[in-house]
């Protein structure tokens, strides 16, 4: 490492010894867009996560459609989406270390196409019910935990060490830039095509995706595992990653916003028809204002590079977000909502961002893809919050359910910070 130089009249400096300008760090944005596989890797990751963002808003509405608006429905349904990856993750993530990542994304792309044609075909000719809805689900949820820590993985097999940090917040920066356009277009679509129609789009839109990882070329430095068989190389990363303080701090601290802070995913719907009385096309809108707040959060950090103290960073969007989310609960304005979504998505992005950022630069590189796995897993864990607070949605309505929601992320953030003084020194 270079040696540091003072600078005088400087303060608060961020690394002495990285110190651009503002204008250079600006240009170093994109710098990993420079290599021409990661180029193919972010529009893949552009399309994938266009189509899901799409499936998301489509589906929610399909199941509004055939259970009468049960805010219950909703969360049932995320919980098929999201178990599969409890149970398939920690096998995805030692498969994405041990063959080619590159076919096993490719694999979940078109699997995920195939099964969201059938959904769509089940609804096209007036058949689909809810249980259809809650099979394909799970179907589509295994495809995304092989899908997910392979796409993570793969980025540190074609781009140096140096460029890490920048490629994994520009491929994060992709995914939220779909939750601005993806949520936006399907509402708007299914005004137009009804939500059969918008199925058989985003099957197309999976099939391309899968096309476009085929044009990545890249030969991982890493050597091909075969002393074990899956099951140990599963037990083998499950051991490494609690071993490490660093990665068991980090994915405890993930654990909290997925049992407390993501139940707004689910129960997004139900409250704008609650608290708004807004169509679909308004329910994309808003879904689109969070995915705005979380590209911003997203280019901000692939922006500022090495922050320091990026413990205390996570935490403080943590609480910020418990905040923000216990507060917008209780708007009853689509003006007042606009401030509080677009809040609550650079927050939660920023955090969830970085967290995934700090799992894969402390993990060694022939254990990446099980330590994304198991980042995966605390995702699968999501319905943990959703089903209760669904349930108690029922019956104190989708507002105060949400409100309680934030208040206790807020409240476990603060417990974790107070009582993990190695994880508020992280850098």
């Amino acid at each position: 490492m270079a040696q540091s130089v003072k600078k005088p009249n400087i303060p608060c400096e961020i690394n002495s010894d990285q110190t651009p300008s503002k204008k250079r760090r600006f240009s170093n944005i994109l710098d990993a867009l420079s290599y021409r596989d990661f180029r193919w890797l972010w529009i893949g990751s552009f399309v994938s996560f266009m189509a899901m963002n799409m499936q998301m808003i489509t589906r929610s509405w399909l199941i509004l459609r055939v259970t009468d608006d049960s805010p219950l429905a909703l969360t049932l349904v995320t919980l098929t989406f999201a178990l599969p990856m409890t149970v398939v993750a920690p096998f995805a993530g030692a498969l994405a270390d041990r063959f080619s990542r590159k076919k096993l994304i490719v694999f979940s792309q078109i699997g995920s196409g195939v099964f969201t044609l059938i959904l769509g075909t089940l609804d096209l000719i007036g058949i689909v019910t809810f249980w259809h809805i809650m099979v394909i689900g799970i179907f589509n949820g295994s495809l995304m935990s092989i899908n997910m820590p392979s796409r993570q993985a793969i980025i540190s097999d074609i781009v140096p060490d140096s460029k890490l940090m920048n490629a994994i917040s520009l491929s994060n920066s992709s995914m939220n830039l779909t939750r601005v356009a993806g949520p936006a277009l399907a509402g708007f679509l299914i005004l137009l095509l009804d939500t059969a129609g918008v199925f058989f789009v985003i099957s197309i839109i999976y099939v391309f995706a899968a096309v476009t990882i085929g044009m990545v070329h890249y030969a991982p430095n890493r050597s091909a595992r075969t002393g074990k068989n899956v099951g140990g190389d599963v037990a083998d990363g499950i051991r490494y990653a609690f071993a490490n303080p660093a990665l068991r701090g980090l994915f405890i601290m993930s654990f909290i916003p997925v049992l407390f802070g993501f139940s707004y995913m689910a129960l997004v719907p139900a409250w704008a028809r609650e608290a708004l009385a807004i169509e679909s096309d308004g329910l994309g809108i808003l879904l689109m204002l969070m995915g705005i707040g979380a590209t911003i959060g997203t280019l901000l950090l692939s922006a500022l590079g090495n922050i320091p103290r990026r413990g205390v960073v996570m935490l403080c969007a943590s609480l910020a977000w418990g905040v923000a989310l216990a507060i917008f609960a209780q708007v009853t304005s689509f003006s007042m909502a606009i401030p509080f979504l677009i809040f609550i998505g650079l927050t939660s992005s920023m955090y969830m961002s970085l967290n995934m950022t700090m799992v894969q630069l402390k993990a060694d590189p022939e254990m990446r893809g099980r330590a994304m796995s198991i980042t995966m897993m605390t995702f699968g864990m999501m319905p943990l919050s959703a089903v209760p607070f669904g349930t108690l949605a029922e019956k104190i309505g989708t507002a105060d359910s949400l409100t309680i929601s934030g208040i206790l992320l807020a409240l476990f953030t603060i417990g974790f910070a107070m009582s993990n003084k190695t994880f508020r020194k992280m850098d």
